[in-house]
This record gives structure tokens, C-alpha cells and sequence, in this order.
């Protein structure tokens, strides 16, 4: 059996909140949180990848959200070798950055030693999640500079032992790590490991291009993150990079990818961090649904209720569309589906 979590990758977003996704009452970062864990399982913490988080608002993710919800972290950009500024850095830990006169550094400008504080830091100010068991994977990315190579696996495997036994995860942007000739070795390599990697739908063409390659390399846990198809994929602007939606008939092509995936570990994420507006959060909704049509059409009955509820979402009555899934999943535990691995190998 496994199950599959579905979620986006923020909740906060400026342009979320001003989409009106979030009801009128949801007016707080606190009921804003509770309102994004009663539609979805699974959220994915950015943030941390800018700054080091804070312990009390770990603390206050995990008392927001209900028991079984689930927080993916990414990891600070200092330990996956992007630039980092030093004013991201604590004050204590500035001085011996600040005197290379850099505003930005990258990893190998850093004392060990600072990063070895930065980390301790990161993984001590995650554990009330942990603690709470609501820490999924902590997210390790690594930039278009960071080609396939015994150096590179090697920090890769040190970062999962660093921070074990929490789990981490694994995503590329560069394209020699899953070329033609080296996709193999690649999976292998992180199988070998018990390293989750991050399955990726993106745009195509770029050299941070990665192919829609779907792979279990964990027993535990795979990951899907949707980039969506921008045709913007090299702007610096942020929203112009992300701002795409997902067509429903490019859901319903995904929906089946995800639960052959699923088949494979005992837990399955798929992060939408199409985060412009409310795009992420329509298109996880979709999934969603589609996920549990899926599994409710196996009961008896189920499916002939699934096709009044698709009658009802085209007249746009009540029960139908978003208004039906929102009253669905507004329950513990929603979003999670169970698999039945026998079925999905059939």
C-alpha cells in the first residue's frame, strides 16, 4: 500500500492571497495556514531557502495544522551550493563572511565551520515539526552549476547523513545528471542511497531543463514537483517564470503517472509550485479530485455518483466542481489516498 499527498509549494504568496482563494475570514497568517491544512495534506516551505528559519514559527506551523499534515522543507541556499547574501546569514555568523567584502557568497567562501553552525541552526529550528511528526523531506536542490560528478554525489550523500534521520529529497537543474547516457547511473546512484528522487514536470529546452522523468529511488518516498510550462522559463521575474495553469486535460494525463508512481513507496508528494496567484492551488484541487474519484469508483455505487457530481460541476449547481471537493476534503486527512499496489501493477 502507499499513499499519495498532494499540496503546493507556498501558502502565502502575495498573489495567492489577493487571488481570493482564501475566504474573507481567512484574514491572518494563522487562519490562513489552518484554511490551506483543511484543503490539502502537504505544503512545501520555501522560505527557508532565503533565511534560516525560526523555531517559534516552526513551533507555530505545527500547532496550525492538524495531526498527520505534512511540511516539505527546502533547504537553505548556503548548503546546496547557490548564493547565499550575508546579511541571510545570523548576525553572529556574518563577521568572518563579511570580511571577504562580499555581499553574496557561495559555499566554498564559507569557514566549515560557520556552515556546520548554519546547519545545526536549520535542522534545530525544524524539530517541533519533526517532534510533532509533521517534517515530510527537507528539500535539496541543486543549482544549473552543479553537474553530475563523484564530487557533487559525494556532498550529496554527506548532506542526507548530516541531517539523517530526517529524510531528504533530490532535485536537479542540470542536465548531465539526467542526459541519455547518465540517467542511470543517477537513479542508481541515489537508489543505492535510499535518496528520494524529485520527479519533475518543467519546460523543456533550457539548459536547467530536466525530461519528465518518473523514478522511485526510495522505499520510503517519492516526490513529484509540477514547475508548470512557462514559456518565461528564464525570466528573472519570478511570477513570469511560474505563472502557468495547468490545463485540466493536462491533469487528467498526470493523475494516472502519479498513482503508477505511488505503486513504488510507501508515501508519494506531489508539490504544485506553479505559484502564481491561485494556480497552484486550482490545479492541486484538480488532482485531488481526480485521485479520489478514482479510488471512490471502486466502490459500490461511487461511480455513478461521480458522474452526478460531473453533471452538477458543468450546470455549476452546489456539489459540483471546487464547491463539492472543498466539503470533501474538509476532514482529517484530506487528500490522502490509499494504493493498492496489486491493482496499479495489474
Amino acid at each position: 500500500m502507499g499513499s499519495i499527498l498532494v499540496g503546493t509549494a507556498s501558502w502565502t504568496d502575495k498573489t495567492l492571497i489577493a487571488s481570493g482563494w482564501y475566504p474573507p475570514e481567512a484574514d491572518t497568517p494563522e487562519k490562513r495556514l489552518r484554511y490551506y491544512a483543511r484543503q490539502f495534506p502537504l505544503v512545501e516551505v520555501d522560505a527557508t531557502y532565503y533565511a534560516l528559519p525560526a523555531e517559534v514559527t516552526a513551533a507555530s506551523w505545527a500547532s496550525r495544522t492538524p495531526a498527520g499534515f505534512t511540511f516539505n522543507v527546502k533547504a537553505f541556499s548556503l548548503f546546496t551550493q547557490h548564493p547565499t547574501p550575508v546579511k541571510a546569514l545570523p548576525a553572529d555568523l556574518r563577521d568572518s563572511v563579511a570580511a571577504s567584502g562580499k555581499t553574496r557568497v557561495y559555499l566554498k567562501d564559507v569557514d566549515p565551520a560557520v556552515a556546520d553552525a548554519a546547519w545545526d541552526r536549520f535542522l534545530a529550528a525544524l524539530e517541533p515539526l519533526r517532534q510533532a511528526g509533521k517534517l515530510g523531506a527537507i528539500l535539496l536542490q541543486f543549482p544549473p552549476w552543479f553537474p553530475i560528478g563523484r564530487t557533487r554525489k559525494d556532498y550529496i550523500v554527506a548532506c542526507a547523513q548530516r541531517v539523517a534521520p530526517r529524510r531528504v529529497c533530490v532535485e536537479f537543474r542540470n542536465r548531465t545528471w539526467m542526459s541519455a547516457e547518465n540517467q542511470e547511473e543517477t537513479l542508481g546512484f541515489l537508489r543505492s542511497h535510499g535518496l528520494a528522487y524529485v520527479c519533475v514536470d518543467m519546460p523543456q529546452g533550457y539548459p536547467s531543463s530536466i525530461p519528465p522523468v518518473l523514478a522511485v529511488t526510495s522505499d520510503e518516498l517519492a516526490v513529484v514537483r509540477m514547475h508548470g510550462h512557462s514559456s518565461h522559463w528564464d525570466s528573472k521575474d519570478i511570477y513570469e517564470r511560474f505563472g502557468y495553469q495547468y490545463s485540466e486535460a493536462e491533469i487528467s494525463e498526470w493523475a494516472p503517472k502519479v498513482r503508477d508512481l505511488a505503486a513504488g513507496a510507501s508515501v508519494t508528494h506531489v508539490l504544485f509550485n506553479n505559484c502564481y496567484r491561485n494556480y497552484a492551488q486550482v490545479n492541486a484541487e484538480q488532482l485531488q479530485g481526480l485521485l479520489l474519484d478514482d479510488d471512490l469508483e471502486g466502490e459500490p455505487g461511487r461511480a455513478a455518483a461521480a458522474d452526478e457530481r460531473a453533471t452538477r460541476a458543468r450546470a455549476g449547481e452546489p456539489g459540483g466542481g471546487c464547491d463539492r471537493f472543498h466539503r470533501q476534503v474538509n476532514r482529517p486527512g484530506a487528500g490522502t489516498f490509499e494504493i493498492n499496489q496489486k491493482e496499479t501493477q495489474a
